[in-house]
């Protein structure tokens, strides 16, 4: 092999591989025309399977109220993770100081800190001030504690009026229950505080009231007014229903219950306070600033219940049995990005991602409005026994100190753009991001392409009906394929502006994508040696019933035999020998690999590192077999019931 051969292996391979799946398509459709029962020769489809996975950990939750309370001033200027600018005053850090003492894989509460008596005479959601953005507990009941101390600051200082607002998705019903369980601890807790404290007990009966709304497409309240009493509370709780439409208006509902409740507490003189628990970052983020806006007009902060946003991603899937017929579904939930906008690709070279990795920080609109307002978003454990795709059972809490440095940008939406086009590094980045994009999301993309996404499943058994369902992926698989050698270049025409980048964050989401789309690139490949194979050899089902084929991630990547390499080289028309050929191909996948391993070793303890190690565990090949699916069609069934999350 020539020396300017080698140093051309990639582009000359992959040209060839983009150029066969034009030539294989049309090849494929004459033999398809010319006969149904012929052999027919695969070149190029492109698929994947997800495996399911599920958590089973069990909640453990520590309902006891605390003998002795410790206040800290959650609502003062933080440099907790996720700040986007500087706070107006000293700063302390809750989240490291009273929350994240383990800084290893389950982060507890535990020595909460106590503050000064001038950080203790800084208010909550003062309008200058920047809330907690991240912290990690335990459980409902470690939240509760700690919003327990929030009341009882703000209480030395006035009356006050705390809503809580629960959106009213049928993921939540579990979490609801925790709460109403654990609400007596407020109260119990802050009898506690009473005693200790003589500025409390000037206060009266109603220095504490309580509202309870929800919402999902619409905001509805459950209390008739503000209320002391704990049994009303708890009895408004069971009453916040599922709501059935699938919306869920967090951002509008926020501005509306505040505006509804901020001139009672200004003529009652009352501090007004919201705590809103969702599992979901909510459908109307285009909102986010009017939410901000009401809070800080009425100094009211905003404490959020909530979960860590799905990295660089907007949604998660959580797993639906339907009881008639025991048939599951993955149910898509909106639960991120943590970003205004997302910086990672939103494609895993096949289709639309189908993972659940936990990003370390909670969604963008969540913890945008908890750190305006002086409130705290607190980040729940992810022990969710129906969240599923790949990644579930690896709910990992990174480590704190490492994410320090990877911090999201939350700035508003508009601030954000202006930022990220003043640079080129960012804008070709977010180009690429935005082209490779399968998803309709009229929130954080201007378009998508549905051309993206390519089927590995459900191919019919009969190898004529298992030609034409190939033949159908062929002209997008090629397509793909060019996107993805295009956007290789972009990226690398601005490798030079990496080191100029100041933000970690931006650097490890290029490297990434870089480094993903070289091994999307092999994947690719050897889905179409799988097909190819396949079709050729066509073996019999294992299982007699069986239906359809599926082609899954995680078998050993193929290695051409004589005749399928004569059959590629006479599709590719290459001018090489098998021996070469392997060399080159060889040479590309260690390469990739390399690539891969790169960002674990220069991003270690994050999300990105985790992702580029799922991608090296994953492999390049494919392991093809058979099933039986809904031999009953009872799944058809099933799928009218299925509810909307």
């Amino acid at each position: 092999m020539t020396g300017a051969l080698r140093r051309n292996l990639p582009s000359v391979f992959f040209s060839l591989l983009l150029n066969a799946g034009v030539l294989f398509g049309l090849a494929l459709l004459q033999r398809a025309v010319a006969s149904q029962g012929l052999d027919l020769m695969l070149e190029s489809v492109f698929s994947e399977e997800i495996p399911q996975e599920e958590m089973t950990r069990d909640l453990e939750l520590d309902t006891a109220p605390a003998e002795t309370l410790n206040v800290i001033a959650g609502g003062t200027p933080s440099t907790a993770v996720g700040a986007a600018a500087q706070p107006a005053a000293t700063a302390v850090n809750v989240q490291k100081a009273a929350v994240m003492k383990e800084l290893s894989i389950r982060p507890v509460v535990s020595g909460l800190a106590v503050p000064s008596d001038e950080i203790l005479a800084e208010d909550l959601g003062e309008g200058e001030i920047t809330g907690e953005v991240g912290a990690m507990v335990e459980g409902y009941g470690a939240a509760m504690g700690i919003i327990t101390q929030e009341v009882v600051r703000m209480m030395r200082q006035g009356k006050v009026t705390v809503v809580w607002l629960f959106d009213e998705s049928g993921s939540l019903a579990d979490d609801r229950k925790e709460i109403r369980e654990n609400y007596h601890r407020v109260y119990e807790e802050l009898g506690i505080a009473a005693k200790q404290d003589g500025d409390l007990k000037k206060g009266g009966g109603d220095q504490l009231l309580t509202v309870v709304a929800s919402y999902g497409a619409e905001l509805h309240e459950w209390t008739a007014r503000p209320t002391a009493d704990v049994e009303q509370v708890k009895a408004a709780i069971d009453r916040v229903p599922v709501d059935q439409s699938g919306q869920e208006n967090m951002c509008r509902s926020i501005a509306l219950v505040i505006s509804n409740y901020k001139a009672t507490a200004v003529r009652g003189k009352r501090k007004l306070a919201v705590i809103v628990v969702s599992d979901e970052s909510g459908d109307d983020g285009q909102f986010v600033e009017e939410a901000v806006a009401q809070a800080r007009n009425a100094r009211a902060p905003v404490y959020f219940l909530g979960r860590e946003s799905t990295f660089g991603f907007p949604y998660a899937h959580q797993r639906w049995v339907d009881e008639p017929t025991k048939e599951e579904f993955w149910i898509r939930i909106r639960r991120g990005p943590e970003t205004p906008f997302p910086e990672c690709l939103q494609w895993n070279g096949l289709h639309t991602r189908w993972d659940v990795q936990n990003s370390g920080f909670g969604p963008y609109e969540q913890v945008r409005i908890a750190r305006e307002t002086g409130g705290i978003f607190f980040v729940l454990p992810g022990e969710e026994t129906t969240l599923v795709g790949m990644g579930a059972n690896d709910r990992r809490k990174y480590d704190f100190l490492a994410m320090r440095e990877y911090q999201p940008d939350l700035l508003a939406r508009p601030a954000y753009v202006q930022e990220r086009n003043s640079s080129r590094f960012r804008t070709v980045l977010w180009n690429v991001i935005s082209t490779l994009n399968p998803n309709e999301d009229k929130l954080l993309f201007s378009a998508h392409d549905p051309q993206l996404s390519l089927k590995n499943e459900h191919f019919r058994l009969l190898p004529a009906e298992f030609r034409q369902d190939a033949l159908a992926e062929v002209g997008k698989a090629a397509r793909s394929m060019n996107l993805c050698q295009v956007a290789i270049g972009e990226l690398e025409a601005i490798r030079s502006l990496r080191a100029q980048e100041a933000s970690l964050r931006w650097r490890a989401s290029y490297d990434l994508a870089l480094a993903q789309l070289y091994v999307f690139r092999l994947r690719l490949y050897q889905y179409l040696l799988a097909m190819d194979q396949h079709a050729n050899n066509m073996p019999a089902p294992k299982n007699p019933k069986s239906n359809e084929w599926n082609f899954w991630w995680g078998g050993k990547p193929i290695v051409p035999d004589e005749q399928q390499f004569d059959r590629l080289a006479k599709a590719f028309q290459m001018k090489m020998t098998r021996d070469e050929y392997l060399e080159m191909v060889k040479t590309e996948e260690t390469a990739a690999v390399e690539r891969m391993q790169s960002v674990v070793t220069d991003h270690p303890g994050t999300p990105w590192a985790q992702r580029a190690q799922t991608e090296l565990n994953l492999g390049f090949g494919f392991n093809v077999g058979d099933r039986l699916w809904d031999p009953s069609g009872r799944r058809s069934e099933a799928s009218m019931r299925v509810p909307k999350l």
